[in-house]
């Protein structure tokens, strides 16, 4: 059981690390990228990125992440020394909120811009992307990426924990 608790571990840190990464990479370098482009270029290289991201490799690390926090937390509840089981349930319930607020906020916004079509057919381009609120969307993906990187470190410090009790 203790080997199960330990890999569960590594992996909820390793799928939360990526993800941290993702999120961190489109606020430090893809969303302020975009900012500075055209309306036709931006909502045309949204499009083709959001399209892209949605493949299994991605999915699977970002549905991985709260499943695997939520079974590390989860195996943890049987310890004797629970010095673990609080950093894993917050982890998980930071990635939680996360996980939420990507469904209701990011991703129907994502949603929107795909469904204007082809940039190239778009008769006023500017329109479709003021009604995206790219402000709106940058703000959520802040919040998010800053609420997975601390619960990538709840987890690394659950590792800490984990190997000071073995």
């Amino acid at each position: 059981m203790n080997a199960l608790r330990g890999a569960t571990l590594v992996v909820a840190a390793l799928s939360m690390g990526l993800m941290a990464g993702v999120f961190g990479i489109y606020a430090n370098a893809i969303m302020p990228g975009l900012r500075r482009a055209d309306d036709r270029t931006f909502v045309g290289a949204f499009q083709c990125i959001d399209r892209a991201i949605i493949n299994p490799l991605f999915m699977s690390t970002f549905v991985g992440a709260l499943l695997s926090s939520g079974v590390a937390a989860a195996l943890h509840f049987g310890d004797d020394d629970r010095s673990v089981l609080p950093w894993a349930i917050a982890a998980f319930l930071l990635y939680l909120w996360v996980f939420v607020s990507t469904i209701t906020v990011n991703v129907p916004l994502n949603d929107e811009l795909k469904a204007a079509g082809d940039p190239d057919r778009i008769a006023d381009v500017g329109a479709v992307r003021r009604r995206f609120n790219e402000a709106k969307w940058v703000r959520w993906n802040l919040v998010r990426a800053v609420a997975t990187l601390a619960a990538f470190v709840c987890l690394l410090w659950a590792l800490v924990e984990y190997g000071q009790n073995l």
